[in-house]
């Protein structure tokens, strides 16, 4: 009797951690898999390190405000989280409003979708991605308006899950994945019909460098949309619960320092567009966004179990646990940055680049 309630302890206990693992953890069936998580491409012996020196970054705050250090930084982090994100949340590393009777993926294409409906693109027009992530945007984008999507991003692991993610969806031929800086975009003047930016300019240090050369990459006439990471009319730098909250934000975001609402527009004209449309997307009668942070605080346990499972037994990183536990850190400062409304993540901006530069008007 000992040998078989030993044997079906042990049954269960596999059985259990399949279940958590293969069947519970993916966020996407194509998506990644818990036994495959990482960290991108920093060796599995250097993810505690360069978690703690993700960490180090913060206690330093003057180079958070210096342009060269911040790039490495970004690109550390997205290291870090990249095959937790995919894994927990799915392809697409952005939030959006929550849609009565309808489930997140759909929230989360239609308003992909939206962006590239206010850039007014049309087929085989060359469009660009700015920071593009592993691309789930760039895929809804490209299938929807069937325009060639070129993204980019700093870090080389996410360029490899793109490529390989748009090779399995057969939209490789309309999507082009490049790695760099989008502060030196690696394209040349007036080369684009359309650019958007979900959620990912809120990573410079100065918003006016990534706009300027989102500028110079546009073709005269063209449009670009960005929903922007923002504190609203209702934050207040004198509230100590405010500044927590958006500090936590920041740090568990690797944002060198989040903007207000205010000053978006006006760097917008400050390098040459003209403002068409601006909007917080987050303001009712949306429903809210951070719903699903709310929702997925079992999922969290559950996948931090198995998170704790993996690295104690060596297949996944020992540094894993510590980020997804920051993780989940910065998921309650969303929320609460949600719920009293001093946070933002899409703050739309519809911008164009005029047809005559304002010197040969």
């Amino acid at each position: 009797m000992d040998s078989l309630a030993l044997f079906c302890t042990g049954a269960l206990l596999a059985g259990g951690l399949y279940w958590f693992v293969c069947v519970l953890g993916p966020a996407e069936q194509k998506g990644k898999r818990a036994l495959d998580l990482s960290g991108g491409s920093i060796s599995a012996e250097k993810v505690r390190d360069n978690y703690k020196q993700y960490w180090s970054f913060f206690r330093r705050p003057k180079e958070i405000e210096t342009a060269d250090k911040v790039p490495d930084f970004v690109d550390t982090f997205y290291n870090l989280v990249t095959d937790i994100y995919e894994w927990g949340w799915g392809q697409s590393f952005h939030f959006s409003p929550s849609i009565a009777g309808k489930s997140h993926r759909d929230a989360t294409r239609f308003h992909e979708e939206m962006a590239v409906n206010l850039i007014e693109v049309r087929p085989g027009d060359r469009i660009v991605d700015v920071g593009c992530g592993v691309g789930g945007p760039m895929r809804a984008i490209a299938a929807h308006s069937r325009a060639n999507v070129v993204g980019i991003t700093i870090n080389n692991y996410q360029v490899n899950r793109a490529r390989l993610h748009n090779k399995k969806a057969g939209l490789d031929s309309l999507c082009e994945v490049v790695c760099g800086n989008f502060l030196e975009m690696p394209f040349q003047d007036s080369s684009f019909d359309g650019a958007y930016s979900i959620e990912a300019t809120c990573h410079a240090p100065k918003l006016e460098q990534v706009y300027g050369e989102v500028f110079r990459v546009l073709k005269p006439g063209s449009l670009f949309v960005s929903y922007e990471w923002v504190t609203t009319d209702m934050y207040r730098a004198d509230n100590p619960e405010h500044v927590e909250v958006i500090q936590g934000i920041e740090r568990g975001d690797a944002l060198p320092g989040l903007r207000s609402y205010s000053d978006i527009a006006e760097t917008a004209k400050k390098v040459g567009f003209e403002v068409v449309k601006e909007k917080d997307l987050a303001n009712p009668p949306a429903l809210p966004w951070w719903t699903r942070l709310k929702m997925g605080r079992i999922a969290y346990w559950r996948n931090h179990i198995v998170v704790t499972v993996l690295a104690a037994i060596g297949i996944a990183p020992k540094g894993t646990v510590d980020v997804h536990d920051m993780l989940f850190k910065t998921a309650d400062y969303l929320t609460r940055g949600g719920e009293t409304g001093i946070f933002s993540p899409m703050h739309m901006i519809l911008l164009r680049k005029p047809k005559v530069a304002p010197s040969e008007s």
